[in-house]
């Protein structure tokens, strides 16, 4: 890089190789580089192909948001993270703008999961998990967590677990979940764990193989409010296996669940 000086201060010369572009963003100047269609700052990383979004999820550290672009991506993998953000640099991951991304598992091993979660202090929002041979998205012993306007469908077990001790202040809002299949299938499964403060709030769970949202073995009060469950096999499943918290279930509805009729 060359910068020239002189009598005329406002003069400056810039020469870089055409691979790299410089240019002024919201949060400062954007340093594009070409990383399987990953474009990245210190802090945002927009990604347009799978090899792009796992190569984002793998290397997430407190402060990264990453935006997915419009499209339909397949991972070869389950999308991994053990990183976690804090409560003023969270780790985000998103749809770019109002485009629809979706991550579909077609192109998964058997028995995979298509994303997991391991850190704490994550937003997730306005993506759709899809088609996993297992699990959707899978959260563990998370504190601080934002889930919104998440679509998890058709996936070979529960669309989206929240579990583990530490489970800790959790908001799910807006969650749609449906059409998820096998034996233990929920919707929305909070299970084997504990912690408080978790939230679910305008989820809409339908036509799971087994609950809308099952609580088993969670052995902290979880609060469930203004949510929908139908054509599941029960409706809301608050518990079981030894745990009897005092869960807060708010201005909810179920009906046409295969089980219990619950209307």
């Amino acid at each position: 890089m060359r910068i020239g000086t002189g009598r005329h201060r406002r003069t400056r010369t810039l020469s870089i190789a055409a691979a790299i572009s410089l240019s002024a963003g919201a949060g400062g100047f954007l340093l594009g580089l070409s990383d399987h269609g990953a474009r990245a700052d210190s802090r945002t990383v927009t990604v347009s192909t799978t090899a792009g979004l796992e190569s984002a999820v793998k290397n997430a550290v407190a402060g990264t948001t990453i935006q997915v672009r419009g499209g339909t991506y397949t991972p070869a993998a389950t999308l991994k993270s053990t990183a976690s953000g804090t409560h003023s640099a969270r780790i985000t991951l998103k749809a770019y703008g109002t485009e629809k991304a979706v991550i579909d598992g077609a192109e998964l091993p058997a028995g995979s999961w298509l994303a997991g979660i391991y850190g704490s202090h994550w937003t997730v929002e306005n993506l759709t998990f899809r088609n996993a041979p297992a699990q959707g998205l899978v959260v563990t012993s998370s504190t601080g967590g934002i889930f919104r306007n998440l679509v998890t469908a058709g996936n070979g077990d529960s669309g989206f677990t929240l579990r583990g001790d530490g489970t800790v202040g959790n908001l799910v809002q807006n969650l749609d979940s449906h059409g998820n299949h096998g034996r233990n299938a929920d919707g929305l499964a909070i299970k084997f764990g504990s912690g408080t403060g978790n939230k679910v709030t305008g989820a809409r769970l339908h036509d799971n193989a087994d609950d809308g949202i099952d609580l088993w073995q969670f052995s902290s009060p979880v609060t469930i409010e203004h949510s929908q469950a139908f054509r599941n096999k029960n409706g809301f499943a608050l518990g079981g296996g030894g745990a009897h918290p005092a869960h807060s279930v708010i201005g909810n509805t179920a009906w046409g669940n295969k089980l219990n009729d619950e209307s």
